[in-house]
């Protein structure tokens, strides 16, 4: 591009703003105008600017804009989802949230503008970013946050076409000549099938959640899209539509109330009879309404149709729960962008809906509503924000194997210079974290406590972690964590310790949290995962650490994992995530003396308070998953039963009393028994399920039937007593299998 020289006056930057608006608007895509300055120049500039066009609405994201502007703050950009501006003014000197710059930057309709106001591009990356705060952890100051996310982020604003960049006191850039103005500046002509839809996309795809509801159960459907495609518009059509056909009940449900907003957004603008409140929307006998997915799970509440919105931010097992528990279901996520991670989405649940329905239909939109195909604006948003991030071919890495891989630290400065290796690493966090979003990124490349850990096959990234630097508090703050007057940022497994196990002694360690491990799909299973935390643990063991641990979604499969690598359990959140569905696990490894001692207590911990936990605030934790944490607690020497308690339990095995009046010793046994490894031969899967809900649960009769999928408590009573008697003849004593035998035979 060959400059134009002529002083940059602010006369010259409104002839270039209405140039660049003219080129946008022929086209039917965005452009970004880029003003590099002092804070009061880039304002003025950008007023300026604006005034040369017509543009409007006009969207400050900025924590100060002119008087009467409509401003809105980065942390509430979630607001404008579903909405259509012409402009946005983004204030990066009020910090660069990268989740708010990915989620406004849709919201600009074809023809429109991006006004990214800079420092200094040279001096951007060293400016002191109100974002540190986020990043920053103790004892690293906001100083110490790099900045090798704005360093890129720099190289490709220049690199990027559609990006023009007036820098101030420098010479102004030339613009593009505008070609003739079009008619339209959306996308395809309206679907025939449907006049509320924008494109024949939209109609196919409101076509084919109508189906849902009158063609044949169990046969969802699950639509795709970038974002601007129109797959939460079509959603509320489509509810509008089955509303105004007589259907009654609808459920939406997504990430959070605000992520489905435009599903009830564009249903009222059909049914303009209907009472709207925030949560719901009331038609005389009809209506719709949201609910979280854990509350859906949790009430089973029914519905003619459920709409899943978003749903790569929602984990697969609730997913899977929400199949099972709903014959009519429509599904929606995007593929890319920071609403979800549909990449891995499509990986992980895809296969569930191959095992668990026949006939399931996916179908893609692909047409933009808001702007043209080829938009500068998406392509330079996606390729800044690593939206489009990919891993490794499958066929590049498929003969990946622990012998022939190797194992690096990653220098973050070499990283950020190294466009194909982020890629690959950061999409497989994507395929691998259903929460991955673009905060991530900068964290990743930015937070003084991270250390990067990548395993390489023939140059290509097959497996990742990221480590977080957590504790070694001075004493006056560890008592503080301890006493719960103070929860630094950044430091979750010694905070953890310290305030649900009573661990005073745990913030004053030094520990590494492996926050995220990835291992790419093709090569899942080969003991690569493995290979990797091994390797991460003999090059920590000599950096002064005291302990590794990990906090993750409890599940069979993730404890197994963690426990072939020596970490212990230790702790269980008493309540489910919001949004995962699942309980939180902590689990830790030591690597000093110190940290042993610490691991033990922290384990010994929570076995004091994991029996009682299971009987109230888990009572409904799946039984399965209560079994992996308590197979660990090896009871030391003979079961704690007296003579007494032997009997009250033969007494119950062999059907001579009920089982309300030997509960106790019951217990007893069953606690023992179930923390001893050899009861994983000794019980089927049923006989030690039984014994979960019922005895260490405390569930009633008919949840514990329901749970074992019996029909009542003679079943369950049955059960129980088989499943006591070999557990009598292998943990009693000789005089208490003699008396077995004689119940048994008498």
């Amino acid at each position: 591009m060959h400059p134009i020289l002529f002083p940059p006056t602010l006369d010259n930057i409104r002839k270039i703003t209405a140039s660049l608006v003219a080129a946008a608007k022929a086209s039917g895509h965005r452009r970004a105008l880029v003003l590099s300055g002092d804070r009061e120049w880039c304002l003025q500039a950008a007023q300026v600017s604006l005034a040369s066009t017509s543009l409007e609405p006009v969207l400050w994201i900025a924590a100060q804009a002119p008087e009467n502007a409509w401003r809105m703050e980065a942390a509430k950009a979630h607001r404008s989802l579903g909405q259509e501006v012409d402009a946005i003014v983004f204030d990066a000197y009020s910090g660069f949230d990268l989740d708010a710059f990915g989620i406004i930057t849709g919201a600009i309709r074809g023809g429109g503008l991006l006004l990214l106001l800079t420092p200094p591009l040279a001096a951007w990356p060293s400016f002191n970013d109100p974002e540190h705060a986020r990043i920053v952890t103790a004892p690293y100051e906001v100083t110490e946050v790099t900045g090798r996310f704005l360093k890129r982020l720099v190289r490709i604003l220049r690199e990027a076409e559609g990006v023009i960049i007036i820098e101030q006191g420098k010479i102004l850039p030339s613009v593009p000549f505008a070609a003739p103005a079009r008619a339209e500046t959306g996308g395809n002509p309206p679907s025939p099938g449907d006049s509320a839809c924008r494109t024949e996309d939209q109609g196919r795809a409101v076509e084919a959640i109508v189906k849902v509801v009158t063609g044949q159960r169990r046969r969802p459907v699950v639509l795709t899209s970038d974002r601007g495609r129109g797959k939460s518009a079509a959603l509320g059509i489509a509810a509008a539509r089955l509303l105004q056909r007589g259907l009654k009940h609808i459920i939406v449900t997504g990430p959070r109330l605000d992520a489905v907003e435009p599903v009830f957004r564009h249903a009222q603008r059909l049914l303009p009879q209907a009472t709207v409140s925030r949560a719901a929307l009331h038609l005389p006998e009809a209506g719709m309404e949201f609910a979280p997915p854990d509350d859906l799970i949790r009430t089973s509440r029914p519905a003619d149709l459920l709409l899943v919105d978003e749903a790569a931010t929602i984990p697969t097992p609730l997913l899977e729960r929400l199949l099972q528990g709903y014959s009519r279901i429509a599904f929606a996520t995007t593929i890319h962008g920071y609403e979800g991670t549909g990449r891995g989405f499509a990986l992980r649940f895809h296969r569930v809906l191959d095992e668990k329905t026949r006939g399931w239909k996916g179908l893609r939109l692909e047409t933009p509503i808001r702007w043209r195909s080829g938009d500068p604006l998406e392509h330079f948003v996606f390729r800044a924000l690593l939206l489009d991030a990919t891993a490794a071919p499958d066929s590049a890495v498929a003969s990946a194997r622990p012998e022939t891989v190797a194992v690096e630290r990653l220098d973050r400065d070499a990283l950020v210079r190294d466009e194909a290796t982020l890629s690959e690493l950061f999409g497989l966090l994507v395929l691998a974290h259903y929460q991955t979003r673009p905060y991530d990124l900068r964290h990743l490349l930015d937070g003084p406590n991270l250390s990067v850990y990548v395993m390489r096959y023939r140059g290509h990234v097959v497996a990742t972690a990221l480590l977080a630097a957590e504790g070694g508090f001075v004493e006056e703050t560890a008592r503080g964590i301890w006493e719960g007057r103070t929860r630094p940022h950044g430091h979750l497994l010694p905070e953890s310790l310290a305030a649900h196990l009573g661990l005073a002694q745990a913030p004053r360690l030094h520990c590494a949290r492996i926050m995220r491990i990835a291992v790419h799909p093709a090569v899942q299973g080969q003991g690569l995962g493995t290979h990797l935390v091994d390797t991460i643990i003999r090059e920590t063991g000599g950096e002064g650490l005291d302990y590794l641990g990990s906090s993750f979604g409890a599940t069979v499969e993730l404890l197994r994992f963690w426990e072939r690598l020596d970490f212990l359990p230790v702790r269980l959140s008493v309540k489910r995530g919001a949004t995962s569905g699942a309980h939180s696990a902590i689990v830790l490894h030591p690597l000093s003396s110190s940290g042993q001692a610490l691991v033990k207590r922290a384990r010994e911990r929570f076995l004091v308070h994991l029996p009682h936990q299971l009987a109230d605030p888990l009572r409904e934790l799946e039984p399965q998953l209560a079994a992996w944490l308590l197979r660990r607690g090896d009871p030391a020497g003979p079961l704690p039963l007296d003579s007494q308690d032997w009997s009250d339990v033969l007494a119950f095995a062999f059907g001579r009393r009920v089982y309300e009046v030997c509960i106790g010793p019951i217990w007893k046994l069953t606690w023992g028994a179930l923390a001893a490894p050899e009861s994983a031969t000794l019980l089927g899967e049923v006989e030690r399920n039984a014994l979960i809900v019922k005895v260490l649960q405390k569930r009633s009769w008919q949840e514990a039937a329901a749970a074992l999928e019996l029909s009542g408590r003679a079943q369950v009573i049955e059960v129980l007593r088989r499943t006591l008697r070999p557990l009598v003849l292998h943990f009693g004593n000789e005089a208490v299998r003699r008396e077995a035998e004689r119940l048994a035979g008498g």
